[in-house]
């Protein structure tokens, strides 16, 4: 027998293939990118009245109305939201609860004068 010049190593375990995680993962993270619903964000707080039916998505063409008779449509605010928004055809108003009836109607007739042909309110859902 001839003597052993280096003396035996101890092995090492193979390392856990990362590879096949890292795919899920990122499938994982493109399903739900694909399959998620981006809304922008109301330009304040608003309580919307409730009403049966099922509850309207938020879009993007939405004017906001707040309790203080604020209004908000895209990235204009005051009067020129309520001209974009008639100039755009029908209108969706997110109007808070909270906002007086008589303030409401005077919206609506103003929208109504600049030529909207339709106005719809969003609503919550309620029972």
């Amino acid at each position: 027998m001839t003597p052993r010049l280096l003396p035996d190593r101890p092995r090492r375990p193979r390392p856990e293939p990362v590879v096949p995680m890292i795919n899920v993962v990122f499938l994982l993270l493109i399903f739900f990118l694909m399959t998620a619903s981006l809304t922008t964000p109301a330009p304040f707080d608003i309580a919307a009245p409730e009403a049966p039916g099922d509850p309207d998505k938020a879009q993007r063409d939405t004017l906001y109305l707040s309790a203080g008779g604020q209004l908000a449509y895209g990235e204009q605010r005051g009067a020129p939201a309520l001209e974009a928004a008639a100039a755009a055809g029908a209108v969706r108003l997110a109007a808070d609860a909270r906002l007086p009836a008589a303030e409401l109607a005077r919206i609506l007739a103003r929208l109504s004068a600049q030529g909207a042909p339709e106005v719809q309110l969003v609503t919550a859902g309620g029972h």
